[in-house]
């Protein structure tokens, strides 16, 4: 669902950009107060094994590709603002490294792919536990289906605000080709959730408990060699098919629109090799890596400052 550069409007990209970066912020903020030292690797773990995830195309039906969005599970893990900035680091990175949605359209994807699918999962989860408050797993994955839904509406609109395609055009296509899709980003969101749940489930967005701190350091060790085997063993062999929006654009005629970007690791293939399965899976390797990195360096330098 990454919207490439061309898509859409500059009015219609800065007013994406302006809500996602406040939910950035707020974020940023909150990380001071929603983080202890044992859950700050946390946010790091997170965004590496959406990234990983992210490369997982999986194929749906008609030749289409869909791949995990992961909103939601950052929002169960870490609750929805930090989900923001969690989902912000994966999409930059992404974009600035991997040319893999466009610059201009950072903001729109940032809002459409994590603030809008993390507020979403937020909401449900406090309407939630108030009625049911033991029915996390059920909640995880229909946050995660409406999530990508709600992500798929919100393109669909803006592609229309900017006189690319018309919205009654567009918004059909998008939540039919994405209705299928979030059956998968649910059944993905729903196993990473009960697995939490069976090894620390009090890692899932709660707060210390009182006294020392469990360390959270093997957990977090073991999530990145998982985001890390995934990301370099696994995606190579990931459907090749056009994601969603992808097969949205051609089907529609939009997608002579989109201008190509570049980046150092353009189209997650790692440059001068010439097996094409190794440069996916260095790239995936590379990429990992970066995302734990930036978004712990983020939590820690702010954390710092504050």
């Amino acid at each position: 669902m990454h919207i490439p550069d061309g898509f859409l409007s500059p009015e219609v990209a800065l007013a994406c950009a302006v809500p996602a970066a406040a939910a950035v912020a707020i974020g940023l903020r909150r990380a001071n107060t929603d983080l202890d030292e044992r859950r700050v690797p946390l946010l790091g773990v997170t965004a590496a094994f959406v990234f990983a995830a992210q490369m997982l195309n999986f194929p749906v039906a008609g030749g289409t590709s869909g791949h995990f969005l992961g909103a939601a599970l950052a929002a169960i893990l870490l609750g929805p603002w930090l989900a923001c900035l969690t989902l912000a680091v994966v999409l930059g990175v992404q974009a600035l490294l991997f040319a893999d949605g466009g610059i201009t359209a950072l903001g729109a994807n940032v809002f459409n792919m994590g603030v809008a699918g993390a507020l979403v999962v937020g909401a449900l989860m406090r309407a939630a536990n108030a009625v049911a408050p033991k029915r996390l797993v059920t909640i995880s994955a229909v946050g995660a289906w409406l999530a990508v839904m709600t992500g798929a509406a919100l393109t669909a609109v803006e592609l229309a605000a900017s006189g690319t395609v018309p919205l009654g055009t567009v918004l059909p296509a998008m939540l039919g080709t994405h209705a299928l899709i979030g059956v998968g980003e649910a059944a993905i969101t729903l196993a990473a959730v009960s697995a939490v749940l069976a090894t620390r489930p009090d890692l899932i967005n709660q707060p210390a408990p009182v006294g020392r701190p469990a360390l959270a350091r093997p957990f977090v060790v073991v999530g990145l060699a998982v985001a890390i085997g995934l990301a370099t063993a696994a995606s190579p062999f990931a459907s090749s098919h056009p994601d969603g929006l992808e097969r949205v654009a051609e089907d529609k005629g939009f997608a002579v629109a989109g201008q190509a970007s570049s980046g150092p690791i353009s189209d997650y293939a790692f440059p001068g090799l010439d097996d094409a399965r190794l440069a996916t899976g260095l790239a995936g390797f590379a990429g990992t890596l970066a995302v734990f990195a930036v978004g712990s360096a983020l939590v820690r330098g702010r954390r710092r400052l504050a």
